[in-house]
């Protein structure tokens, strides 16, 4: 999605709030508004979701289906949490069955369960701000714009913002989301956009850094997830394969050769001649002679051998040296 040359103010003759912003977002990335009050971040947007139309200038290539959370969720209207995620779920395309699914799964993973049969006036903010989160992500959407998402909400909630944000992600969507709460800390990877004075200017990341390839094996189940976060931390995901370990061969081709760990003769081969250790001489050294039976026996005590050397004598079997 891009944002060409836009303007807008509110009024014919107010006060320009976004002046000549241009500005892209494509699939898997994520960016954060920053800025003072007051100074466009809504504004942008609003814009950004449709909500708004630009007084000049273009929105192109918006996503169909599109996720919009304002900071305070319209809660005036006289419907119950379930009728109202219900009729939502139907106006972004669900059928009966998979709108019932829709609104079962996140008002369970939302904590909403207990509040399905309770109007909407009723609600406190921060549960109100839940019924905007689960409309948005009723079906899985292109966009997400969320306006100040944590506002309100209790712990447990702002712990998994990021993860529906990295489930947009990993479903190759782009999303928007602003702060001030100083929670994007939990987006370490997003883009970020500043606006001031109308104006939009973009931090460029440092191209100093050293980049490193590192490959990683994960659960097939866990492949969207896992690329999703890295993706959120500022990581770029170069390619996802299979693991050749688990590949099938094609029919007809031939398998590699398998090399059993310890080799067996085949029936009918002579087996290797086994040296003893002790009969294997060191490397470059001399086997030292063997002397005949017959020249042993005439040696005598203390005497020497026919080539003069001194004599040594040989017990009989079974005699103690």
């Amino acid at each position: 999605m891009r944002l060409e040359n836009v303007w807008l103010r509110y009024h014919r003759r107010g006060p320009w709030v976004l002046r000549g912003v241009d500005v892209r977002i494509g699939p898997g990335e994520v960016a954060v508004v920053l800025g003072r009050n007051g100074v466009g971040k809504s504004t942008l947007l609003q814009v950004a979701a449709g909500v708004l139309r630009p007084g000049r200038g273009r929105v192109t290539d918006r996503p169909v289906r599109v996720g919009w959370v304002p900071e305070r969720f319209p809660s005036d209207q006289p419907f119950t949490v379930a009728r109202y995620l219900t009729g939502m779920a139907r106006v972004a395309g669900l059928g009966r069955a998979a709108a019932d699914d829709a609104v079962a799964t996140w008002t369970d993973r939302l904590g909403l369960a207990r509040f399905r049969a309770v109007r909407l006036p009723e609600l406190s903010k921060g549960t109100a701000q839940k019924v905007g989160l689960a409309q948005a992500m009723l079906r899985p959407p292109g966009l997400l714009v969320l306006d100040e998402p944590w506002e309100g909400l209790d712990a447990a909630t702002r712990d998994l913002v990021p993860e529906l944000i990295d489930e947009v992600l990993a479903g190759d969507g782009a999303v928007l989301v602003s702060d001030h709460r100083g929670e994007t800390v939990r987006l370490p990877g997003a883009r970020r956009w500043t606006v001031a004075d109308g104006s939009l200017t973009e931090e460029t990341p440092s191209a100093d850094e050293a980049v490193a390839v590192v490959e990683v094996a994960v659960p097939a189940a866990r492949v969207a997830s896992t690329v999703a976060r890295l993706r959120a931390d500022g990581h770029q995901i170069l390619r996802v394969r299979p693991d050749p370990s688990t590949a099938t061969p094609e029919v007809g081709s031939a398998a590699p050769p398998v090399r059993p760990a310890a080799a067996t003769p085949e029936v009918g081969s002579a087996a290797p001649p086994v040296r003893p250790a002790a009969a294997t001489p060191e490397v470059g050294s001399a086997a030292p002679p063997v002397r005949p039976a017959a020249e042993r026996a005439t040696e005598q005590p203390g005497g020497t051998d026919a080539a003069g050397e001194p004599a040594t004598v040989e017990p009989a079997a079974g005699e103690a040296r």
